[in-house]
């Protein structure tokens, strides 16, 4: 029995160092921060003709492994330059006017696909590339619209892509955006960043990462959509819009204030757009200032279609005025103002609804709505995304806007 006993007591005695071994191996794989190649921002765009020539044979042999047939990009990166990124508001680094240009470190190069661009690029650094700190990805008009499935694949099996980044869709070159210097950032895809989270933190855009688009273009009742920037006179960039999907491809864009149209008819807050109402004989004007959404969506079939039923209230108050004489303090004035503002937004929204719907492109998700709410219709009529596509040009709506003016604003006696 003590034999039985000490042999026992030797096996768990073994057992626990084993454990406690394996905990002294945590840093097996560490890696230092100077030797990894730390990006912050990705721009692809169409390459040019002599795309070929610039290309070395990296990934691919002529004759043996040959390189895959179809149009080449161009792959520009930011990579963080050791010790200049600064930490705080009080540390120094940048150029001297406030630019980013030297912080970080922007590189090009041409490819087949991403994942060959990348390792031409990678065959140029010393570091290995690391995607942990990617904030942005730009892409340009022209890629999206030929289709973004290949850059889909390659981001969403990288572990190291977080699923917070921005993807954008650029008017112009995407490479651009990559060489802006802000004069308000020292780090140009920072600035990027900070400009679209502000626009969801003040009502202009709605919450879309990176991780929210993959989701929603995978749905088989909605597609997806990214914000459409471009850069403006002193590389300031501008929100000119939403480019909206189908499926992989980039099928159209809105205008700027067509985004206020999205977040009325998902009743997203706090609202941040301005419009003008005109009163009387069109001479005398307001701007208000929307300050709150909200937005219910019902549905229903309706002689064999989809028949939604949108309801959406907004709050706005009284900015300006363009003439003294107008009695802003007049109820009746309050009620033509309220519904003024009523009939814009419900045109607003009937406009949006048709242009993607002529495009085949729910960004709302209306077909999800069908999906859960009218499950035996779904099944026995749509069941895939590219019926929902084709029955979502065919659905019908109806619109009820309310609106009501909060504040108008002091005025001393």
């Amino acid at each position: 029995m003590r034999e039985h006993a000490s042999a026992g007591y030797k096996l768990r005695s073994i057992m626990t160092l084993l454990l406690l071994a394996s905990l002294l191996t945590g840093c097996w794989d560490r890696m230092e921060l100077e030797e990894r190649a730390v990006v912050l921002g990705i721009s692809i765009d169409t390459a040019g003709p002599d795309a070929e020539k610039k290309e070395d044979e990296v990934s691919h042999l002529m004759g043996k492994y040959p390189a895959p047939k179809q149009s080449m990009i161009q792959l520009s990166v930011q990579i963080a330059l050791p010790g200049r990124i600064p930490l705080g508001p009080g540390e120094s680094g940048g150029s001297a006017d406030g630019g980013g240009k030297e912080t970080v470190w922007v590189l090009s190069v041409v490819g087949h696909t991403i994942d060959d661009a990348m390792m031409n690029l990678q065959q140029q650094i010393s570091g290995k590339l690391f995607f942990g700190h990617l904030r942005v990805i730009v892409i340009s008009e022209d890629i999206a619209r030929r289709g973004i499935q290949n850059i889909n694949d390659y981001l969403h099996r990288n572990a190291e892509v977080r699923r917070m980044a921005w993807m954008m869709v650029s008017k112009g070159k995407a490479k651009a955006l990559m060489e802006a210097a802000p004069k308000l950032e020292r780090v140009p895809t920072l600035y990027l960043a900070s400009t679209l989270d502000d626009a969801v933190r003040h009502g202009k855009f709605p919450t879309n990462y990176i991780g929210t688009f993959w989701s929603n273009s995978s749905k088989k009742g909605q597609e997806g959509f990214l914000p459409y920037i471009q850069i403006m006179e002193g590389e300031n960039v501008q929100i000119s819009g939403i480019a909206y999907f189908k499926g992989a491809r980039m099928v159209g864009t809105t205008k700027p204030f067509e985004i206020a149209g999205y977040l009325v008819i998902k009743g997203i807050s706090p609202a941040g757009y301005r419009g003008i109402i005109h009163l009387g004989d069109d001479s005398q004007i307001v701007t208000i200032h929307a300050t709150n959404r909200e937005s219910t969506t019902t549905v229903k079939i309706k002689d064999g279609l989809p028949h939604f039923t949108i309801t959406a209230m907004t709050e706005v108050n009284v900015e300006e005025k363009n003439e003294e004489v107008i009695p802003i303090n007049s109820s009746r004035i309050l009620e033509e103002i309220a519904t003024e503002n009523e009939h814009s937004v419900k045109e607003l929204i009937i406009g949006l609804l048709r242009e993607t719907q002529e495009k085949e492109s729910d960004i709302f998700g209306f077909g999800e709505l069908v999906r859960a709410t009218k499950p035996t219709y779904w099944n026995r009529n749509v069941q895939t995304a590219e019926r929902w596509q084709a029955l979502y040009k065919k659905s019908t709506f109806e619109i009820h806007v309310t609106s009501k003016v909060r504040r108008v604003g002091m005025k001393a006696e």
